[in-house]
């Protein structure tokens, strides 16, 4: 079953223009169209499987973040590359609250707020998926939820992490918005997602592997998350490169092209990407936005 958005959860727009035509390359082989609002810019996919429907298509080991499983090349790199990463997530954690309580939307397999646990921090995860959520409790001693309902309501946090997750809720407003009332005040929100504006974007057009339609229901760029912080009254202190992520993207998508050396060719479109965001606006193939409870 699928559904079609009629109003755009940023602006509540009701005017959409087609954008592209995707494949998803990692379950189904289906082909899902992603819409621009005529008022906001923002991009959507739409039709998408409704809630009830889109479990099914997250069940895959390629699908590295739930079943940490995946060991073909690229993902191992991906693996390889993650245990750097997460000391760098850790990191930036640090600069903005150096003790404390920090929340990860989204967790996954639990690697990163194992990490905080072990520099210090507490920690509480949230992540719908029972298989993944079952290995973040293991390394975490149960510290991780279903939903954010199931969180004692007077548990408040210093920080709250979004790693590329803000792209699958299905109203992102309503989860920044649910999200920011377990925040103390001067805490931090950390949303990592894909920017629709990198240069690998547009030079793979609907082949970019960052698209991932139907799991991604939406497709920012620094715009929307703008707009998005002023709805919510967070407000936006910082925007950090993900330098790693036009290389990974890149590979997948020369993968998904079927062109011959993908690795070689997404290491140098991935250089390319990183380039050419230096020199524009910095629109890196993914972005950090830190945004902060006043």
């Amino acid at each position: 079953m699928y559904e079609k958005v009629d109003s755009c959860p940023i602006c509540s727009g009701q005017a959409f223009t087609n954008q592209l035509i995707c494949t998803d390359h990692t379950v189904s082989s289906e082909s899902f169209a992603i819409v621009e609002c005529d008022q906001c810019s923002l991009w959507i996919t739409s039709p998408r499987p409704t809630s009830d429907e889109i479990g099914r298509f997250y069940e895959s080991d390629a699908y590295i973040s739930h079943s940490n499983k995946g060991n073909n090349p690229i993902n191992i790199i991906y693996k390889l590359v993650r245990n750097y990463t997460m000391k760098k997530k850790t990191q930036l954690i640090k600069s903005y609250v150096s003790q404390g309580t920090v929340l990860d939307y989204g967790c996954g397999t639990g690697d990163f707020i194992a990490s905080c646990q072990a520099n210090g921090f507490t920690v509480v995860g949230v992540e719908p998926n029972e298989q993944a959520r079952t290995q973040a409790n293991l390394q975490t001693g149960n510290r991780v939820y279903q939903d954010l309902e199931s969180i004692d309501n007077k548990e408040k946090v210093d920080a709250i992490t979004l790693w590329h997750v803000l792209e699958h809720v299905p109203d992102p407003l309503v989860t920044l918005k649910s999200l920011k009332k377990k925040l103390n005040k001067g805490g931090h929100m950390i949303i990592a997602v894909p920017n629709r504006d990198s240069y690998d974007a547009s030079h793979y057009k609907e082949h970019w592997a960052a698209y991932d339609v139907p799991r991604h229901l939406f497709h920012f760029n620094p715009l929307n998350i703008k707009d998005l912080s002023k709805k919510t009254k967070l407000k936006q202190i910082d925007t950090i490169p993900q330098y790693f992520d036009a290389f990974y993207v890149s590979m997948l998508s020369e993968k998904y092209l079927g062109h011959s050396f993908s690795f070689i060719r997404g290491i140098l479109n991935g250089l390319t990407s990183n380039r050419w965001a230096n020199n524009n606006h910095n629109n890196y193939s993914s972005l950090i936005y830190v945004l902060r409870k006043t």
